[in-house]
């Protein structure tokens, strides 16, 4: 009794979840929790149906008649739990999905960030270049235009 599809819950992007995200996610846990009610109420309905029958006659075509609707709500049982199965598998996915969705949200906002600041340090580092060579070239006219150039080295 497998009635839904995959389970994708969406992100939006950056800004945290918007009202219809929301909402649409709300809508998706009820599903799946009306899936869940519904598949152990069966598992549980078909249990107690085989428990029941499960008492022994003495005619013979009662007994078959037993048997094979022991057999058939054992299928039902079954196919209810192969259902939940599905389900746990598809929850898994979701949660694994949405944590590399968020994962590579902040792994995206972090390069960001770290851009940011390696161009900010570029633009120091080009600056504080910018003022060595001024320097340099302010010390430089000082020293060539200085009277103790000029002069002999006295021994």
């Amino acid at each position: 009794m497998n009635k839904g599809g995959g389970v994708g819950l969406g992100s939006s992007g950056g800004g945290g979840p918007t009202a219809g995200a929301a909402a649409a996610a709300a809508q998706k846990q009820k599903t799946l929790q009306q899936r869940v009610d519904t598949d152990i109420g069966n598992i549980v309905d078909n249990f107690s149906f085989v428990v029941n029958v499960a008492r022994v006659n003495d005619p013979p075509v009662r007994n078959s008649q037993e048997a094979f609707m022991m057999e058939m709500r054992a299928a039902r049982m079954v196919q209810a739990a192969d259902s939940l199965l599905k389900l746990v598998s598809e929850l898994k996915q979701t949660s694994i999905f949405s944590g590399f969705a968020s994962l590579h949200d902040h792994v995206e906002q972090r390069a960001n960030e770290l851009n940011h600041q390696a161009e900010k340090t570029d633009s120091m580092l080009s600056r504080i270049g910018e003022e060595a060579a001024a320097s340099l070239k302010e010390l430089e006219s000082h020293y060539y235009s200085s009277a103790l150039r000029s002069q002999p080295p006295q021994l």
